[in-house]
Order: C-alpha cells, then structure tokens, then sequence
C-alpha cells in the first residue's frame, strides 16, 4: 500500500512536471534584434495591442523596429513597436526614468547601457540604465503593460519623462492631467501609416509632487487645462518610498482615451508587477506548448521556439475591451461576433505564415479573416498591408485572397463566404496597380506600371485562389475567368532565356539580365521570380521544355554565382547561387524537387537553410522577420514540410530538424511527427508510415494533420527512394481551360529614324493574330490577320489581339517612335544602367516620361553631373533652350541645383546663353516635374547643356550625406 501511494504520487509529478514545462526558458527575444532582422527585444502578450520596449535608434531602415542589437544608447521605452518589417513606424508614447535636472532634448535625456545588464525572456524585459544608474523593468498584458523602475540606493525623488513628440511626425497631440497620479492623452502621427491614433491612460503607484512640459518650444507646469499641439514632452517627479521604486500602468487604445481606461482596468487594474507578468509567461506557454520538440541540440530548440515566439507577435488585437475599433474608414466600429486585429504584412505571411496558423490557431484564423472582411466593409478594400487602420498599399498583390482560400479549403469556414468572393473580385477587378492593363493584355508591361513582372505573377496566383473559391461554391463562370487569368504568367515568361521576362508595351525589355535588381521585380530580379506559379507548376514544368530541363533550370538558380547587378537591395540575403532565403519570394522554391521527382535536393537544400540561416545570436535571422514569416519558413521546415501553394491542402516533404515533435491542435488531437535517424545527422528521407500503415507520399494533407495521429519518417545518409516515383510526387497543375502565351514583338527597341520592319512573334502557331496600325490615333488600314513582317515609316501604334475560346479578346499595343531627323545628341556623362530610358536618343524624342518614374521614362546621373551636346545639324535660329527633369526626395532623386546652356556654330568653342537655378527645396516632399530653361532667341548649331547634381541628400533625409539621382527625360530645344 506505501509502495502503491509512493508510485502514484511519482507519477503525478511526472505528469505535473511535463504540463508545467516552462517553453519561454527555450525563447531568446534578441535573435533578429541585429543585423537585418528587425525584432525588438521588449515585452508583449501574444499576439498583443502592446509591445513596450526599448527605444535605441531614431530613424534608419535597420532601427524599423526601434531597437537593434549594435546600439548602445537607450531613448526610452515605448509602448508600439513592429516585428520585423521593412519600414520604420509605431514607437508611441515614450517613458524615460532619469534623476537630476530635466533634460527635454533625446541627446541629451538618452541613457548609455550594456547589453550584460539586459534580460528579456517572453512577457518581461529588463535593463540596468547607466545614466542615474536604474534598473528598468517592463511587463505587458494584451492591451497593456507596467512599468517598474528601481532609482538607486540614496535616492530620494525619482523622475519620469514622458515624449509625445518621439520618432514620427506629430499630427496633433493632447495630453491632461486626471489628478495627481494618473495622465491621458493620445498622439497622432504620420510615418508609414498615414494617420496613425494611439490614446493612453497611465495611473502611477506614487503621486507627482511637481511637473512640468514643454509645450510648442515654452516650459511650463502641467495644470487643471489640457495641453494640445505638436510638441509634448512633460516631466514628472514623484518622492519614492523605501523600495526606491515607481510603476507606472498604462492602458492603450486606438478608439478613445476612455477605452485605454478600460482597457488598463480590465487587465491589469491592481495587480501587482510580479502578477502581471506571470500571466504573460502563463500565456505564452500555453501559445508555446502547440508544439512540443525534443532531440536535435539546444541551439536548435532555441531557434524554433524563439521562431514560434515571433510567428505569436502579430497580428495584433486592435479592439478595446468592450470590443470598439477604430476602422480603415478612420470611424469607430464594434467587433460582435469576433476579434478585430491589425498589422497584416500580407505579401509576406500568405505564404508560410498563415497556413501554418491554420494548424496551430484556426479560432484566430477565423478573427483574421473576418476582419478583412470588416476593413471590406469599412474602407472599401480587403487589406493589402493595413497598420492601425490605415491601409498603406505597401508590396503587391492582393493576398488577402489566399488566406481566406487556403482557410476556406481547409475547412475554417466560419465567416460570410460569399462576401469573401465579392470582396476578392471586387480587388481584382479594379484599375489599381496595373490591373486594367493586366485584364486587356494577359500582363502588365513596365511602361504602363513598374514592378510588372513581379505583379503579374503574384495576381496571377491571387486569382488562381479567387477561382479555386467561385469552383467551391458552385460558380462556373466565375471560375472560368478567373482560371484563365492564373495562366497569365505565360506571358511574362521569355523562352529565349527561360526566365522571367519584363516587357515595355509588347516588346522584351532589352538588354536583359536576370541578375539584374530593378523595376521591373519586387525586392529582387528575374532569378528570385522565374519560379513564382506555386498554382501551375506543371505548366511551368512545359514551359522549360519538360522535367529535365526544369530540373536543370533549378540547380542553375542554387549553383549559379550569387552576385547581383542593378540596384542595392538590402532584402536581398541569405543567397545560395540566386536563391535568397532573407527574401520571401525565394521561400517556396527548394521544395519545387519535389514535382519533378527529385525529393533528396529538396531534402539537401532545406538542411542547409535549417542549418546556416537560422542561429542563436541577434543577427541569427538572414533577413526581415517581416511579421512572422521567416521565422514560420523555419517552423514549418523544422517540424519536414512546407505549403508550396496556400490555397490547396498540400503540404511538401522537406526534412524534419527534429526526432519528435507533437502538435498539439485545438481540437484536442494531437499529431506526432518522429524521426528514426540511423545515426546523428542524417536527414534524406527513406520511408515513411502515416498512423502505422506505409505512405510513400512526398507531401501530406491538411487533414492528415488535423484528425491527429503519427507520421513517422525514417531517414539515412544517402538519397532514399521516397517519392521519386511517378504518383508519389505532389501535383499543381491548371488543367481547365488551357491558354497559350499572347504574341509579342520581337523588335529590340521601339525607336527608328528612317523606317522599321515589325515583326510578331506567336507562341502557339495554332492562335492566329490580327493587328492594325493607328497613326496619330488614327485607323489606317481593316485589321488583318498577321503574316509577315511589315513597315513603319512614321511614329505609330500596333494593336495586336488574341482571342482564346470564350474568353475576351486580349488586347496588345506597342508604339513605335520615329526620331526627329533634324537633330542628334551627345551625352558626355555615364547614365545609370538600371535607368536608360531606351539610350541617348530618348533625350531629344519630344516623348516624355510619366511621372511613374519607375516605369523607366527618365534616365538617371547617379551622384553625377549630367552633360550632353545638342547637334541640330545645321545653324538655325533657336528660341528656347530646356531640360525636363523630376525630384522625388524619398528614393534620393533631387533637382539639379542649376543648368548652365551654352551655344557653337562649330562644336569647339561654346559660349553661355543661359544659366537657370532650382528653386524648389531639396526637401520638398513628393513626385514632381519641370522644366529648367529659358528664351535665348540666338542662331546656333550646336546646343550644350549642363547641369549639377542637386546631391548629396540633405541632412534630415534617411540617407543624409548620400550621392543623389539627378533625372532628365527631354533637351528641349526649340
């Protein structure tokens, strides 16, 4: 009987010790806080309105989250911060401790510390602050937080600074005095978000004895009458107790100062710092221990819990309480029947993010959902990247679409479906970012929308899932368009190279190489987009001329040399050949080997990435963590499968990390995932059995994963068999309602002196193509069917149309441009490869760039002057001497500070007619244009023109001190 009691009671601790596991230990929050990884260090609950911690950089793109890990300055500690993401905003309502004389400067009033004095672990932060030497620690619950700071031994009164003005522009700012131990106020500013509201409500442990603000430059005490303005800063002091210590409570809201009130009395109230912040580490354990890893090292379990950790940071609750949020239409609203989040970083987390949510957290799938479907109804659009309701535009696409598919066929149906469908469609067939030219043409050329290649691929695959929907719900037509537009990637696919190809009108951009970073891709180049149709891989498979070809192409892009041309771009890392693991566009493309019967590449490949782009430092993240996405790559890859196409149910075999992992589901199933190694180390697949019975599958099913049960692997030190043979191998195929690519142009440049022979390449020969010429606007002959080249003497537009069964015809144009024969030009100066604008003789082709600079109208003199000579070949009579040119101070593109033209008869000797100064300021904000000349009414034959570089970058400008763009598009003359 003593025996039995002994082992009973062993066997409740056991168990108790195993549901006690404490996950947050396995958390390090400074991975990513370093090199490009843009995670902040502080406290937050998951998935929490709050985020409060440190403050070490001002502005810059590596300081996007606030802090990053080579800082050694302190500003404050603020209550908002992003994970993650590529532009800087949030950093609201700055705290800063501090003994002595008030300093209102943040040079002055920041605090030097050392990282040795620094923890933080899930829910908690802490930080020994060298300047007053006090020790800081901050707490969160969902909508708010505690602060709690220890002045030092001998201290009598301690002190608080409070910045309303801290990072952003400040669009208007209040703050009132309650009584003598509680502030509210809000801030409204601008940064990313173009109006972003932040009301707060902080009550204090301790009365302040005395106070005083700056207030649009004058000091002054803080009284009974509100302060409202630009420039808000006050300082409290408070006469400490024995403890030496001051917490401060603060409530957030995004709606009203009365619901960050509640929002604070409802989750913190009295609580104390201590319990508080148990009942973060109590909520991060319980969202932690979704997935329970054992085996592989420490380093490893580091990595995946800490990636875990940061896929539960956002979205973030942007509901009070009581359930009010303020909406993209900037009103308040109520949230009944769910959750209401916001910081949707969509062109990222579509991807791996949030299919991975639909196995770990369907209930908060089903809120994300329904909360585009309510920003549909508020502001009129399903979010493209929407933060604190402001909907920024930011990145392509309209991949909203693909969570609410991928969670529809998932079986997380819990929203209003058929408003889905209308709120997709409704996105789609709008004119927004090149899609009126997308539906007329089959693709977007970069003449007519920059990014083009990258947008017609990505809406190519968005409506893909819009047809997978209209097919679901019994919509035929709606499905047969909708399957044709995701074959529109054809069209953009160039055989000649076998990459992914811009186009100007209907032509190739020309020169063309796919290393090349430029405007024709997003955040990359050809190689990082020659892959991009997750929904049709067979047909891309025939693209390249079959699976061995394809298989070919493949290991080109992962052994070819990694350099890049073009632009600098920074989200450009993590490269394998062209593969770029530190940006998204790359994510899926290592488990393409699957689909061709090639597993044990995949499998090579998803090893290497686990295991040099993943580690346990701040710079451990090789790119943005960008809201939860790199770090979901990770999860996903760990645990041995990938989503190569949200939108089915498909999950593709990589290799798992670890020798058991349990998923646990919140249907109360459990799925195991264990892998046999025949030693440490190995990771090719041999042969795996799904709930004791043998699968000889190379992907897995969502349901497989949902209805619980035990996929065990078994893995050796050399290629395995597994799913290299045919029907084994995963599928996306579009079989419905085939198409061909459209014809195109095969002319090199669309500009001519004399006359040029045209020539229309057609794809599929079986398609004929009808064109007709349009000069001045004009028809100039019945449309035909085209046979043969033929010849234009003047400037004119091609109209080519294609039709395919049912569908609509697809409408091409390419303008030809005849060069005036009167006049030539040198240019003396070295124009900017990614920015030539069709050459020298685009200077004096009276064709002028649009003010999408993008678009590749206007030729660029980086950190340059720009000079060119004007040849009329004649002497005659010259009345007007100019240059077009654009400032667009974001991107670093400045007026010339001056022109100076001078005039030849003979080419040699030059003198001034004219000298013209920039007027507008090199910070003035936004794309504009004009023309610096002047009347000079002379005789000349020869015209040159000079002008200076309005560089370098002004200080203030993120790139202060940098080289500056100087862009020119016309030498007018006349």
């Amino acid at each position: 009987m003593k025996f039995a009691r002994i082992l009973a009671t062993l066997c409740f601790c056991s168990i108790g010790a195993f549901a006690q596991k404490d996950y947050t230990q396995l958390v390090n929050p400074f991975i990513g806080t370093g090199g490009h990884g843009h995670t902040y260090p502080g406290a937050s609950m998951p998935f929490g309105m709050m985020q409060l911690s440190p403050d070490t950089r001002m502005d810059d793109w590596d300081g996007s989250s606030g802090y990053h890990y080579s800082d050694s300055v302190i500003y404050g500690f603020t209550h908002t911060h992003l994970s993650g993401t590529g532009i800087p905003d949030y950093c609201d309502l700055l705290l800063m401790p501090f003994t002595g004389a008030v300093k209102w400067k943040n040079t002055e009033y920041r605090s030097p510390f050392a990282h040795s004095s620094e923890k933080a672990t899930p829910g908690y932060y802490e930080v020994l602050l060298k300047k007053g030497n006090i020790r800081a620690q901050l707490t969160t619950a969902t909508r708010s937080g505690m602060h709690q700071y220890t002045y030092p031994a001998g201290t009598t009164n301690g002190s608080l600074l409070i910045d309303l003005q801290h990072r952003d522009l400040v669009l208007d700012a209040y703050l009132e005095r309650v009584d003598d131990r509680t502030l509210r106020g809000y801030r409204r500013s601008k940064s990313w978000a173009d109006n972003q509201v932040l009301y707060f409500y902080i009550r204090f442990d301790l009365p302040f004895s005395s106070t005083s603000t700056t207030f649009n430059g004058s000091e002054q005490k803080i009284s009974a009458n509100p302060l409202q303005g630009k420039d808000l800063k006050a300082a409290l002091r408070f006469k400490l107790g024995a403890d030496r210590q001051l917490r401060c409570r603060v409530g957030i809201s995004g709606v009203s100062m009365d619901g960050a009130r509640a929002n604070l009395d409802a989750e913190v109230g009295t609580k104390t710092f201590a319990q508080v912040q148990a009942a973060a580490k109590a909520a991060w354990n319980k969202e932690l221990s979704k997935i329970d890893v054992s085996g592989g090292t420490r380093a490893q379990q580091v990595n995946f819990y800490t990636a875990l950790y940061h896929t539960n940071l956002v979205p973030n609750v942007y509901q009070d309480v009581t359930g009010d949020y303020r909406g993209t239409d900037g009103k308040v609203h109520n949230a009944r029947r769910f959750n209401y989040y916001s910081v949707f970083s969509l062109w990222d987390t579509y991807r791996g993010y949030h299919p991975l949510m639909t196995i770990l957290n369907p209930g908060r799938t089903t809120d994300w959902i329904n909360t585009f479907l309510a920003q549909y109804e508020d502001g009129g659009t399903l979010p493209v990247w929407e933060l604190a309701g402001n909907e920024t535009y930011c990145m392509i696409g309209y991949h909203s679409v693909p969570v609410i598919v991928d969670a529809w066929q998932k079986g997380i149906r819990n929203f209003d479906v058929q408003l889905a469908l209308k709120a997709a469609r409704s996105y789609a067939e709008s004119n927004r970012f090149g899609l009126d030219f997308y539906r007329k043409q089959g693709y977007i050329a970069n003449n007519q929308e920059h990014e083009s290649v990258s947008k017609t691929l990505e809406y190519a695959y968005d409506d893909w899932c819009i047809a997978q929907l209209a097919r679901s719900l019994g919509q035929d037509s709606v499905y047969r368009r909708y399957i044709r537009r995701a074959q529109h990637y054809k069209n953009v696919f160039d055989p000649a190279t076998g990459h992914m190809r811009g186009k100007l009108g209907a032509r190739w951009h020309s020169p063309f190489d796919p290393r090349e970073i430029n405007n024709f891709y997003t955040e990359g180049n050809s190689w990082q987009y020659t892959f991009a149709v997750p929904q049709d891989v067979d047909g891309l498979v025939r693209l390249h001329g079959g699976r061995a070809a394809f298989g070919r192409k493949l290991d080109e892009l992962f052994s070819t040399s990694s350099q890049t041309t073009g632009r600098d771009q920074p989200d450009v890392t993590g490269l394998i050949g062209q593969y770029a693991q530190g940006n998204e566009p790359s994510h899926h493309m290592a488990y393409l080997y699957n689909y061709i019967g090639r597993p044990e590449r995949t499998q090579e490949l998803v090893h290497r990435i686990c295991t040099e782009f993943y580690s346990n430092r701040p710079d451990g993240l090789i790119g943005n963590e960008d809201c939860g996405q790199m770090s979901a790559w990770y999860i996903l890859s760990a645990l041995g499968f990938y989503p190569v196409c949200p939108g089915n149910s498909d999950y593709v075999f990589g290799t798992p990390m670890f020798d058991k992992a349990e998923i646990k589901l919140e249907n109360g199933k459990t799925f195991s995932l264990n892998a046999q190694r025949g030693k440490p180390g190995d990771f090719y697949l041999q042969s795996a059995r799904l709930n004791g019975k043998p699968y000889f599958y190379s992907y897995l099913l969502h349901q497989s994963i949902t209805q619980g049960g035990t996929l065990d692997l078994v893995l050796g030190s050399k290629p395995g068999p597994l799913g290299t043979k045919g029907g084994e191998q995963p599928r996306s195929a579009i079989t419905d309602f085939p198409i061909a690519p459209v014809p195109y142009i095969a002319n090199e440049t669309d500009r001519f002196r004399d006359s040029v022979r045209v020539q229309i390449v057609q794809p599929d020969a079986s398609q004929p193509v009808y064109y007709h010429v349009l000069v001045d606007g004009r028809q100039q002959a019945s449309t035909q069917r085209y046979s043969g080249p033929f010849v234009l003497y003047r400037s004119a537009t091609v109209v080519m149309q294609q039709t395919y069964g049912e569908a609509q015809n697809l409408v091409l144009e390419q303008q030809f441009y005849r060069i005036p024969s009167d006049r030539s030009i040198t240019v003396q100066s070295e124009v900017h490869p990614m920015y030539g604008a069709g050459g020298p003789d685009a200077l004096v082709d009276s064709i002028f760039g649009s003010s999408n600079w993008r678009a590749g109208g206007w030729q660029s003199y980086y950190g340059k002057d720009f000079e060119a000579t004007v040849d009329l070949k004649s002497v005659r009579s010259v009345r007007y001497v100019g240059v077009s040119v654009l400032q667009d101070v974001s991107p670093w593109i400045l007026y010339p500070s001056e022109v100076i033209f001078s005039i030849s008869d003979d080419g040699s000797n030059f003198r001034e007619v004219a000298r013209v100064h920039n007027t507008v300021p090199n910070d003035s904000l936004g794309v504009q244009t004009q023309r610096l000349g002047s009347d000079v009414q002379t005789r000349a034959r020869y015209i040159r023109v000079k002008a200076t570089n309005g560089g370098p970058m002004p200080a203030g400008h993120v790139s202060a001190g940098q080289p500056a763009h100087l862009f020119v598009d016309e030498v007018l003359v006349y």
